[in-house]
């Protein structure tokens, strides 16, 4: 399975070379382009004031920043979050410079360009000349944006994965899953080899797993293959 992180970011402003810094950053894991439920979120205190053009898109305050974790006390778990996948963005390059610029600043190594995917690239690419915002690809798309009033970035990450997903194909890519995979994945799920003498303790916590299936249900409803296999019970 391919896996990818859909990261979003909010910030002082628009240059970390002149001053602006990064206060919000929020990702989402996605195998396949489906997302698993775990997630990344972190506010940070950008140990400066928060411009009024700023808070007005965000809604964080100085106040509200103040006394969160820095950059630097967060920067190992995004890191072990991250891995080596590729990173998904809205106009990566905005969120690639001040990602690296705290990762460059607290001694780490940044995220290198070829790593990321651009969305707005690939918007501008499948609809030239038109708006590619993401609450525009959102209203294209029939996405709700009901979830927000304000950009955050753990919400902005959720909507840019369903974003993803359609600038991929749509849910018809996702189906398939449901129809060509369908009997290689029941005959890897009961596999030749017989059952795990000491089955293996579950990586995913009861919350992202709810998570999951109420995405599941919701996008993919009765057609998908993990309610067909019963490892997600349909709605009712």
């Amino acid at each position: 399975m391919a896996r990818e992180i859909i990261l979003d970011t909010e910030t002082t402003g628009f240059d970390p070379k002149t001053g602006d810094r990064l206060v919000e950053i929020g990702c989402i894991e996605v195998l396949d382009f489906m997302p698993t439920g775990r997630s990344f979120h972190e506010y940070c205190d950008p140990l400066r004031d928060m411009p009024a053009e700023a808070e007005k898109v965000h809604g964080l305050s100085s106040a509200f920043l103040t006394g969160k974790p820095k950059f630097h006390e967060i920067a190992d778990k995004f890191i072990d979050f991250v891995g080596d996948s590729v990173v998904v963005a809205h106009n990566a390059a905005f969120d690639r410079s001040f990602v690296n610029f705290e990762l460059e600043k607290c001694g780490r190594a940044p995220i290198h360009e070829e790593r990321w995917i651009d969305t707005l690239a690939m918007a501008k690419k499948r609809f030239p000349g038109m708006y590619n915002s993401l609450d525009a690809l959102c209203k294209r798309f029939k996405i709700s944006l009901d979830s927000r009033d304000k950009h955050g970035a753990l919400i902005d990450s959720h909507l840019l994965a369903e974003v993803y997903l359609e600038l991929q194909g749509g849910k018809e890519r996702a189906l398939e899953l449901t129809h060509v995979e369908a009997l290689s994945v029941s005959a890897a799920i009961q596999g030749s080899y017989g059952a795990r003498p000491r089955p293996l303790a579950p990586r995913s916590t009861d919350a992202e797993r709810e998570v999951h299936a109420a995405w599941i249900r919701k996008n993919l409803k009765d057609s998908a293959l993990w309610i067909k296999q019963g490892f997600v019970a349909a709605e009712g």
